[in-house]
């Protein structure tokens, strides 16, 4: 068996209808890469990433045997298509070249951009209707996230809980104080990247501190050593090569530590992530796709949660159909791209802020504002909340545009 054609096909797969309004003005329309990779037996398999591989790289699978790519460290878009393919091959779902099944239905969390708290309500209850029981979300400076808690738990069934991703910090809280306040609320699952990743020793003392999970994306130590010093309660890898995924869940079974993938995409992601979930001993944690943020996708099937699960396929590779007509419909799809629109965040004093946002240059702004530079010093839990004021054509649009550009950001009573 050789791969004898990649097809490689960059989409738009437009987002739900009701989240569609702020993750439009957070990011923009989003793009995916689905390569279908054919062999000279006839047989199809599917991967998907984020932007298109260089063609050198895409090169490197031709007139191979995708048998030569397990462990794969050069694509985990590629990899996921020569898995595909090996397991069709060898007439075993995906995670049997993994190891043995750990688990026939996985943990998934839903996914949602931090915004205000009616709309973060919105999102519990729509998300708990689909079937997840977890949510994860960025926290945003510019909303008071004790506010969204309460928005969040009145709406929630029992046994809903949110995943805090603090991206790291990045405002003058002090974090044993406000995460455990926030511990408190019943809705309150764990806390991700509470503070920058390089202070072991600060994670370590945190740990002792709060009494939910600690979740540990960011290890500048590459999740080795930190791991045996005991820095994180869970651990989360994200959009690792293939071999290196398989590394770290050996690391974590022989130290018996809970650990979750986050793998960014549509159901092509999703199947590839549960598949390996299914296998790593200590994959307890729930996984992240964000496949439900999107209306449609390239596959036929759906991986939809029930109670916050999602069943491992025992089809040959990872039990996938190719649908050639969404593929061909999202690939020619031209979304307009969300134009350059202002934060107006209102203090409970009356004091309000306005910032400029532009989807084009986002990066993590939302998240992440001090990154960015020439703000005031910052909190997850001021009193603040915040609109998004799109252009209206007023005068007054124009003129504040005008102004946060001479001077970074403006503040007045």
């Amino acid at each position: 068996m050789k791969v004898t054609e990649i097809e490689v096909h960059q989409i738009t797969p437009e987002y739900q209808d009701w989240i569609a309004y702020q993750l439009n003005h957070y990011s923009g329309p989003a793009g995916r890469t689905v390569y279908v990779v054919h062999t000279d037996d006839g047989r199809t398999g599917l991967g998907e990433g984020g932007r298109p591989e260089p063609q050198e790289v895409i090169d490197q699978y031709i007139n191979t045997n995708p048998f030569k790519w397990i462990g794969d460290e050069t694509s985990l878009a590629l990899g996921t298509a020569m898995y595909d393919l090996m397991g069709q091959a060898a007439g075993v779902p995906v995670y049997q070249l993994f190891g043995q099944k750990t688990r026939s239905w996985v943990p998934v969390s839903s996914w949602t951009v931090s915004t205000h708290p009616r709309r973060m309500a919105e999102a519990v209850e729509r998300y708990a209707a689909r079937g997840y029981t977890w949510m994860k979300y960025h926290l945003s400076p510019f909303e008071n996230v004790f506010d969204q808690t309460e928005a969040m738990e009145a709406v929630a069934p029992k046994g809903f809980k949110i995943h805090y991703d603090f991206t790291g910090g990045g405002t003058d809280d002090y974090m044993p104080e406000l995460l455990g306040k926030l511990a408190q609320f019943p809705i309150a699952g764990c806390f991700e990247d509470c503070i920058n990743a390089g202070d072991t020793l600060a994670s370590i003392d945190l740990r002792q501190r709060v009494p939910l999970p600690i979740v540990r994306h960011q290890a500048p130590l590459d999740a080795t050593y930190e791991v045996l010093m005991g820095a994180g309660d869970v651990y989360m890898r994200g959009h690792q090569k293939i071999g290196a995924a398989i590394r770290c869940a050996g690391l974590f079974a022989a130290g018996n530590i809970p650990f979750m993938l986050q793998n960014v995409g549509g159901t092509i992601t999703r199947a590839m992530t549960t598949h390996m979930m299914a296998a790593f001993p200590t994959a307890t944690f729930h996984f992240v796709t964000t496949t439900e943020i999107y209306k449609s996708d390239v596959v036929k099937e759906r991986l939809d949660p029930v109670n916050g699960f999602v069943c491992v396929s025992e089809t040959p590779g990872l039990g996938l159909t190719l649908d050639r007509d969404a593929l061909e419909r999202l690939e020619h799809l031209e979304l307009p791209a969300q134009a350059p629109w202002i934060i107006r965040s209102r203090f409970a004093n009356g004091s309000m802020m306005y910032n400029r946002y532009d989807p084009a240059n986002s990066g993590h702004f939302m998240v992440r504002p001090d990154w960015r530079g020439g703000l005031v010093p910052m909190s997850y839990d001021a009193p603040i909340e915040t609109e998004y004021w799109d252009d209206d054509s007023t005068p007054a649009f124009g003129e504040m545009l005008a102004r946060i550009e001479r001077e970074g950001m403006v503040l007045e009573k």
